[in-house]
């Protein structure tokens, strides 16, 4: 039997309208199955608060690496995907490619001599942008890939910028958790709010 593909197990209605009450899904590489979740506390990294390390500013100062949008969007969530373990499954990165078609997920991309060297991939939706994960090939990709992603988000006027879990790797950027209820009512008026990721 033909195994079912993501946009027959999560519709893409459906994914957006999770992520505008909270939830996100993750798959389970032993189970196949695809489960969803909306943590208590969550993780954001206020834009307003958003701090780039001293260190992290001069590599970006370099120009070391050139940041493109969406031009690779499949390679980065399969960047993303290749670890020892992951939620990144093939369901889930068929269901994020047919949004991203619809120009609703994006990546941001640190680019090196003509190789992709690292970035993020996430989803927006007015003034939300839910970052989903990031990887890297190249020391400090993925870092200058989330200070370009800050820098857009800003500069479109957005207001959330959603984690889900903070990390010891992403509290050096201003991280915070806020209560699943805070989360609610900074998630109902950004996602209303009259912007554009484009």
């Amino acid at each position: 039997m033909k195994p079912a593909r993501a946009s027959d197990m999560i519709p893409p209605e459906i994914l957006i309208q999770a992520y505008q009450t909270g939830w996100f899904p993750m798959g389970d590489e032993d189970t196949g199955e695809i489960r969803w979740y909306s943590p208590d506390p969550r993780g954001i990294l206020p834009l307003d608060a958003f701090h780039v390390p001293r260190r992290l500013q001069r590599v970006v100062q370099q120009g070391r690496f050139e940041i493109r949008f969406d031009e690779a969007f499949e390679d980065v969530m399969r960047g993303c995907a290749d670890r020892g373990e992951t939620w990144i499954t093939e369901p889930i990165i068929d269901v994020y490619v047919t949004l991203h078609r619809l120009g609703i997920a994006h990546s941001v991309e640190a680019w090196q001599d003509g190789a992709l060297a690292g970035g993020l991939y996430g989803v927006s939706i007015g003034g939300a942008f839910f970052g989903e994960s990031m990887f890297h090939r190249v020391t400090d990709a993925s870092k200058v890939a989330l200070a370009a992603l800050v820098q857009r988000l800003r500069s479109r006027g957005f207001l959330l910028l959603d984690i889900q879990w903070t990390t010891p790797h992403l509290e050096q950027f201003g991280a915070a958790e806020i209560s699943r209820g805070r989360y609610l009512r900074l998630l109902r008026d950004a996602v209303h709010a009259d912007v554009s990721f484009d």
